[in-house]
């Protein structure tokens, strides 16, 4: 079985790795996943004793956490104020003993009071945690930092590298906070109840308990809990936090909605058509959650640096302390450089900011109806050097359209296209749709209409016996025509061949710019796969300017092509998430278009365009990019703060402890806001996404 908690009040990303780690390493647990940025520990396991033991880890590494489970409403508790008061005293005591010249057996006094009152929690944490052998954490290392600084003499060093050090976890704390809230804010797509009618009477029940066939009431302004079919009303809806999608969209009875949207103008009841577990929002909201158990190789990489880094600076530090005073003589001195060491040996701020990073660029993508299912492959699209696509559904509509008419033998353009949708009226075939629609005919003179298998039909129009298929039709009944090389339809009256119809495949509005965007990206390869004829895929691919393209293809030739290609580039295969499910699964990276509902497009595919826009292909490249340079940013500026300080404590700097503590947590604080920066990312915002 499976369970979920909220961990309230964590806010240590060391000591988050520390307690995953942990817990995935008891006998019974099959895996065990601990989400840091939403503060939720996921656990599969087969009895109730691991769990509980699970919970007791998380309090051992760290007393101040509270293990909730996760369909909890409590509220996660305030600020004390009682540790405020103290905390505030000790502040106090600390200016008294900065400001005025008390005595030396007065100041030592005050500041050890002061001392005590700041650092309180911290101090009886590490109590806590000393009496069960696992205290080797950042409070640890600050505490031995800052006891030391005092003993050798910087009393009031000692007490600023613990209030400073409360202050930036209290900055951070709150900076991480912010990054929660607003991540929580894109999800919030689910709601909390649905009014269900029943015999005239209405109920609102939770969307997990409604079952399908269920009819459901929706007003003005609230969310759409379930996908269903409308029975009653029109009205329209605003799907962007599921799709993107600006625009509202028009409703009437017959047509799908999808869970998330929000009704905006009037009453519609509608018919539910799956459960909630199977809904678009479900399906969201646990791509996201889940999102962070895929890893990019920066998380992985940061993950394992992080328990060999601090071992390594403490016995740097060691070594500085004890040889330096050995060698100089000087142990005050060297005993500060050492201590000062300890301070910046914490890698808080790059387990921190790092999977935040990822975790924000999944939000942003989410936001604009782009599901991406790990920082995986965030990281994999900036290594992409191909691109393939599906033509039908991806690049063109799958809606045929009727382009230009093409006359023989004194035959006038109105005249056949009147005669040929007479004819295709009678036919379901989408080619036939289309002629049938290009042009308005008499139905009282359509006479019997016969439909030749594979060739196309035979109907009287006007008293005329009218053809209309392929060549092959006309070649079987003896009729002479002109042979035309691209996608179309022949059409002969009374036994004389009239002219042809040419059928185009809609091209979709945002395909031609994607491709030319994608190019400008520098990408080694776009190529176009399709089931279709030689003559309708040459045609698209000469439209949007698609060097490789095959056709006629098979599905698993497809297959084939994206695996050589694999063999030397990292490939992408952008498909319609239905019929190519295989091969979306088989490439480096599977990007499905519009496939809201679409259960094995979801399940398939590494990326989800739920907004059916392929232009959010480029978007992706973009964030893609954008959220690797601010991976490269913090890595950087963290390891060079910390590098800096430890060359200046190494030096001899005087009044580098200060600086210390800002490596630490002042890093960190910023690390965090630059990865938050992500949230906001928009083809709006990124003036270069457009260009």
């Amino acid at each position: 079985m499976t369970k979920i908690y909220i961990l309230n009040g964590l806010d240590c990303a060391h000591c988050a790795q520390k307690i995953n780690d942990k817990i995935n390493a008891l006998e019974d647990v099959k895996q065990a996943q601990l989400n840091f940025a939403t503060k939720t520990l996921k656990i599969s396991a087969n009895s109730e004793k691991t769990f509980e033991m699970a919970k007791k880890i998380v309090t051992q590494i760290e007393p101040d956490v509270k293990v909730k489970d996760f369909s909890s409403n409590e509220e996660e508790e305030k600020i004390s104020l009682v540790d405020l008061f103290v905390d505030i005293i000790g502040i106090l005591l600390f200016a008294v003993t900065y400001i005025i010249n008390l005595g030396d057996t007065v100041s030592l006094v005050f500041a050890i009071a002061a001392y005590l009152l700041i650092g309180h929690k911290i101090i009886i944490n590490l109590i806590k945690k000393i009496k069960r052998f696992d205290f080797f954490d950042e409070n640890f290392l600050m505490v031995v930092a800052s006891v030391g600084a005092m003993i050798i003499g910087e009393r009031l060093e000692g007490i600023a590298v613990m209030l400073f050090f409360q202050l930036g976890e209290f900055a951070q704390q709150k900076a991480v906070d912010s990054s929660r809230k607003s991540i929580k804010s894109l999800m919030a797509i689910k709601p909390d109840t649905a009014r269900v009618v029943k015999d005239g009477f209405e109920a609102s029940y939770p969307p997990e308990e409604i079952k399908v066939g269920t009819i459901i009431k929706v007003l003005p302004g609230e969310k759409i809990a379930l996908e269903g079919t409308v029975v009653s009303g029109s009205s329209a809806v605003d799907k962007s936090a599921i799709t993107g999608e600006s625009l509202p969209e028009e409703i009437k009875v017959g047509d799908e909605v999808i869970s998330g949207s929000i009704n905006l103008n009037s009453v519609i009841t509608i018919k539910a058509t799956k459960p909630f577990a199977e809904s678009t929002v479900a399906k969201i909201l646990d791509l996201v959650e889940n999102a962070n158990e895929k890893k990019a190789k920066q998380e992985n990489f940061i993950t394992k640096f992080a328990k060999v880094y601090t071992p390594i600076v403490v016995g740097i530090a060691l070594l500085l302390g004890v040889i330096g005073s050995l060698l100089s003589g000087d142990v005050a001195d060297f005993s500060y450089r050492a201590l000062a060491f300890l301070v910046v040996s914490c890698p808080c701020a790059l387990v921190l900011s790092i999977p935040l990073c990822y975790f924000c660029g999944i939000g942003a993508g989410a936001r604009y109806g782009v599901l991406i299912k790990g920082g995986n492959y965030l990281e994999a699209l900036t290594e992409t050097q191909a691109v393939v696509f599906d033509k039908t559904g991806t690049l063109t509509s799958g809606k045929f359209i009727v382009g230009s008419c093409l006359c023989e033998n004194g035959f006038g353009k109105s005249q056949v296209l009147e005669y040929a949708a007479a004819a295709e009226s009678g036919s379901s075939h989408p080619i036939a749709k289309s002629i049938s629609q290009s042009a308005d005919f008499e139905k009282e003179k359509l006479g019997d209409i016969t439909e030749i298998a594979a060739n196309g039909v035979m109907a009287v129009y006007k008293g005329k016996t009218v053809l209309v298929g392929s060549k092959r039709l006309l070649e079987n009944k003896g009729i002479k025509f002109a042979l035309c090389e691209k996608n179309c339809v022949y059409i002969a009256i009374d036994g004389v061949f009239a002219g042809i119809i040419l059928i185009e495949d809609d091209i979709k509005e945002n395909s031609f710019k994607t491709i030319t965007s994608l190019k400008k990206l520098g990408l080694e390869k776009i190529a176009m796969l399709t089931g279709d004829n030689k003559i309708a895929a040459k045609s698209v691919a000469k439209k949007l300017e698609i060097d490789d393209f095959k056709a006629e293809c098979l599905p698993q030739q497809k297959a084939e092509y994206i695996e050589n290609l694999s063999k030397s580039n990292k490939t992408v295969f952008v498909g319609d998430g239905i019929n190519d499910s295989p091969v979306i699964a088989l490439s480096d990276v599977g990007v499905a278009m519009g496939a809201a509902g679409s259960d094995s497009a979801i399940e398939a595919a590494d990326i989800v365009l739920m907004n059916d826009d392929l232009f959010s292909l480029l978007y992706l490249f973009k964030l893609a990019k954008k959220v690797k340079r601010i991976v490269k940013q913090n890595i950087v500026f963290c390891l060079g703060v910390k590098v800096l300080i430890m060359i200046l404590s190494a030096i001899g700097v005087k009044g580098i402890m200060w600086a210390a503590v800002f490596a630490d947590v002042g890093v960190a604080i910023l690390a965090v806001l630059n990865s938050m920066r992500l949230i906001n990312f928009s083809l709006h915002k990124d003036k270069s996404v457009l260009k």
